[in-house]
Order: structure tokens, then C-alpha cells, then sequence
């Protein structure tokens, strides 16, 4: 019962680095396509996966973006694994929401 315990733990922390590092290297895809279509002052806040994306080679992200007083969800799906694949193709699939902010102060 114990090694059965001590397994689960050892990959959860596995998974978990896994997972972790899956959002990092999203974030940074996300920013390069950005900066690629010519949206260098777009900044990424996050992104969003399910659970299980970083398992397959396909992927649907939501990712937050902001550019001064306005905000916006973006869906994405990503083609490829950003840790062991050589290239990976985002694809935008839509506005999710805007939200504008006036008179912020930024």
C-alpha cells in the first residue's frame, strides 16, 4: 500500500511539472504568433487548457490578452506539443469576450 501511495505521489508531481511547463511554453507560442501578426504592444496574461492538453498534440486555449484599456479571451487550438514537438500552429477560432475599461488610468 505504501509504494502504491509512493507511486501515485511521484507521478502526480511528474504531471504536475508536465503541466506547469505546458502553460509556460503555451504562453510563450502564444505571445511569438502575436508579435508574428504585427501585435508587438498585445501582452498575454494567461492561457487556459483542459487538464488533459498536455497528453495529445491537439489542444484548445483560451487566452487572456490585454492592450491598455482593453481586454480580451481569444480561443485558439493548437496543432503540436509546445515542449516536444518542432513546430506548433495556432489557430485562431474566435473572439470569447472584450471588455473595455475607460478612463483606467493606464
Amino acid at each position: 500500500m505504501g509504494r502504491l501511495f509512493s507511486l501515485i505521489v511521484i507521478a502526480g508531481l511528474a504531471y504536475g511539472g508536465l503541466y506547469l511547463a505546458y502553460g509556460m511554453a503555451m504562453k510563450q507560442d502564444v505571445a511569438q504568433a502575436l508579435d508574428d501578426m504585427g501585435l508587438t504592444a498585445v501582452d498575454v496574461d494567461g492561457v487556459g487548457f483542459d487538464l488533459l492538453a498536455p497528453l495529445g498534440t491537439e489542444a484548445n486555449v483560451t487566452a487572456d490578452v490585454h492592450y491598455r484599456g482593453a481586454a480580451a479571451s481569444i480561443d485558439l487550438t493548437a496543432h503540436g506539443h509546445p515542449l516536444f514537438s518542432e513546430e506548433v500552429r495556432l489557430e485562431l477560432g474566435g473572439l470569447q469576450a472584450l471588455r473595455l475599461t475607460i478612463g483606467g488610468g493606464q
